[in-house]
């Protein structure tokens, strides 16, 4: 039996009509799902934590520098050419060992010249001194005026203290002669040599440089003991007690911890980077620690403000009417809240006022989050956020 054309057209009248509608009520509702996840998206995810009590313990590490217990650099006295050197890099010596010895010919005639002055110079004293007598003699006979015997008395005074500074001269040169020969000033280790024989040493100071500048012949240190030198920053400088000890760990032994006890502060901050320099002292009975050798120094001490609490530095944000911290209400707003801070570090801080442990403050808020602002919390994933602080749900 034929189909009727106006059958077919029906047909096909309500299959397009159905098409039709089919693509008006999918694109309703891919309006109504984008209008929702638009809607979704404007609401910022933001983290929490809850604030925690500071620990009853403090502790920092930081760096320092191990230098000897003494330490000193030796520099030639005389001027001249190095004959000989007797201690190299390492050497071990006691106090007068000769390190090295100078050639100084020009001080040798110096002192040749000063002696040779003295004996002339004595040779006048003595006969001042016989001329002198003859004519105390001559005037206790009222055979000379007394005039005559007190130009004679100060002849011979003049001649004695002509032979004073000349003698005094021949010591001078005598005491250079001496410093011909470097010697350690105490016990130790030389560190350092930087003469080698035939240099030209300058009196006050070791080879002279194209600068004009001299160094040290030898630097000499005493190691029994050594002193670790540490910049405390200000704001951690309570924790410098009586018996603070340091667990001291360096690059050539990772395995190992060593022990160093306070000694002293300078009681005073550098202006330049607010720190204390402070000073510890270590036994090095076996030599193993070297002096300049760097240090990383652990310090534990009792916080005195352990009754605050403490966040994230990364959870404060700086306003102009002061520090705030941007807190989650039970309905997901935003509230601002005006806190004190007490001791800032790097990773943390306290507060000293303005929040309690039930409010869940944003870590690290968004710059455009502002106040009654509705968020989504969620929870960062593993290895995020690393502070320590307790997460709120």
């Amino acid at each position: 039996m034929a189909t009727s054309p106006k059958l077919v057209a029906v047909a096909g009248g309500c299959l397009l009509a159905l098409y039709a509608g089919y693509l008006v009520i999918d694109k309703v509702h891919a309006s109504s799902a984008l209008a929702e996840e638009t809607d979704a998206n404007a609401i910022p995810n933001v983290s929490v934590i809850a604030p925690q009590k500071s620990p009853t313990k403090v502790a920092l590490t930081l760096p320092g520098t191990i230098d000897a217990w003494y330490q000193a650099p030796i520099y030639a006295q005389v001027s001249g050419y190095v004959k000989m050197w007797y201690k190299d890099y390492g050497a071990h010596v006691k106090a007068g060992d000769v390190l090295a010895e100078i050639n100084a010919p020009a001080l040798d005639a110096q002192y040749a010249q000063a002696k040779a002055d003295l004996a002339s110079v004595m040779a006048k004293y003595k006969l001042a001194t016989v001329t002198a007598e003859r004519w105390r003699a001559m005037g206790r006979s009222e055979a000379v005026s007394g005039q005559s015997v007190s130009v004679s008395n100060a002849g011979e005074q003049s001649a004695l203290a002509e032979f004073n500074a000349a003698q005094h001269n021949v010591d001078h040169f005598e005491a250079l002669e001496r410093f011909k020969t470097i010697v350690a000033p105490y016990d130790g280790v030389v560190t350092a040599r930087n003469v080698s024989v035939g240099d030209y040493v300058n009196s006050g100071g070791g080879s002279v440089d194209s600068s004009g500048g001299a160094s040290e012949l030898f630097t000499v240190a005493d190691t029994h003991r050594l002193r670790m030198f540490v910049s405390i920053p200000e704001v951690f400088s309570y924790v410098l007690q009586p018996d603070l000890t340091a667990e001291v760990t360096v690059p050539q032994y990772p395995d190992r911890k060593f022990t160093a006890q306070f000694l002293t502060t300078s009681q005073g901050f550098d202006p330049n980077t607010r720190t204390a320099i402070t000073e510890f002292t270590m036994e090095n009975d076996k030599q193993e620690l070297w002096p300049g050798t760097f240090a990383s120094v652990a310090l534990k001490a009792n916080n005195e403000h352990s009754q605050l609490y403490e966040l994230p530095s990364s959870s404060l944000v700086f306003e102009e009417k002061g520090m705030t911290v941007a807190t989650v209400d039970a309905n997901s707003r935003v509230h601002y809240k005006k806190v004190v801070v007490g001791r800032m570090a790097d990773s943390s801080t306290e507060i000293q006022a303005g929040i309690n442990s039930q409010d869940r403050v944003i870590d690290n808020p968004p710059a455009d989050l502002l106040e009654g602002d509705q968020v989504h919390i969620v929870t960062p994933q593993r290895g995020y956020n690393e502070s320590g602080f307790g997460k709120s749900e």
